[in-house]
């Protein structure tokens, strides 16, 4: 093992991030009772300009008079890009008015490490001149070219940064990949053309304990495919999909959550693992296989997750 390690920076529970238009306030206190782990007031793609103030004023109302910790759902606002003139009111004002009741901002279409400086500089003024006790944590969504292409140094970019969250529709965009479905596979290439963006972006996240979250799925009336998305992404080692309607709420956090059997092998692991080592042994059998430290830490992976989904779930 190397000496040189990056610990997880936070851990969250984040299986399905339900991401909620701010220019609807009506979906606001829909989101709170759904069983999303998390919720995004959008105030970016989903507003169109002419109501980004509006949106904006949304977002600060339904976060300021709605119980979301009382419902354990962490809170989050996809800010406008540092690209527009309505990035530093977003943070201004969401911050100075609701920063009590947010727990990260989503940053879109970060490129390059200094992308997030911004962010954090006006984050640490404002959070120090209204006395915030509690440090707003920092998103990235990586979903161009030049983002993905500099992935690594956007990892380390922020003390802030909890999570980077794969975004493939700008993507595609800047890419000129062509695809007919937001998140959705092209029928004429041989397999999954997102595999390297979503594995390339997964490494960084690991390497420097971040979360990795994929992104939309945006053909809301297909499920099968919408699983096929989540199981593909949970396999390479990410925490959760965002959803982009609450049909796919349920979907995430199954696929995102261990199976039963699944947490009762890894905890089988680790028992045998502990009564191996009791008898000076570094390696056991189970069912037949054979198991060592490697083994104990995905198996810890698994049951970290399953411990605190029930925790979550207790009353």
């Amino acid at each position: 093992m190397s000496h040189t390690r990056y610990s997880p920076v936070r851990t969250r529970l984040q299986r399905s991030m339900l991401m909620v238009p701010a220019s609807q306030p009506k979906f606001i206190p829909k989101s709170l009772e759904s069983a999303a782990d998390y919720v995004c007031l959008d105030l970016e793609d989903s507003v169109v300009p002419d109501d980004k103030a509006q949106a904006r004023r949304n977002a600060i109302e339904g976060l300021n008079t709605l119980d979301w910790k009382g419902r354990n759902k962490t809170m989050s606002v996809r800010i406008n890009g540092i690209d527009t003139h309505y990035m530093y009111r977003d943070v201004v004002d969401l911050v100075e008015q609701a920063g009590t009741n947010i727990d990260v901002l989503l940053v879109p279409k970060v490129g390059v490490a200094a992308d997030l400086y911004m962010v954090d500089a006006m984050l640490t003024q404002i959070e120090e001149a209204m006395k915030l006790e509690r440090r707003i944590g920092i998103e990235a969504l990586i979903e161009t070219a030049l983002g993905l292409a500099n992935v690594d140094t956007i990892a380390t970019s922020s003390p802030r940064l909890e999570a980077m969250h794969f975004g493939p529709a700008d993507l595609a965009a800047s890419l000129r990949a062509r695809t007919m479905v937001i998140g959705g596979l092209n029928e004429d290439y041989p397999g999954d053309q997102w595999h390297f963006h979503l594995a390339r972006m997964v490494n960084a996240c690991r390497a420097y304990g971040l979360r990795p979250i994929d992104g939309p799925f945006g053909d809301f009336s297909d499920p099968d495919a919408f699983f096929a998305a989540a199981t593909r992404a949970a396999a390479l080692g990410y925490d959760g999909k965002w959803a982009i309607h609450p049909s796919q709420i349920g979907a995430c956090n199954d696929v995102f959550s261990p199976a039963p059997e699944e947490a009762d092998k890894a905890r089988r692991i680790l028992a045998a693992l502990d009564e191996a080592a009791a008898q000076g042994k570094g390696a056991a059998q189970l069912d037949g296989k054979m198991i060592d430290i490697a083994s104990a830490r995905m198996a810890r992976n698994i049951v970290n997750q399953d411990d605190e989904i029930k925790r979550r779930n207790t009353p």
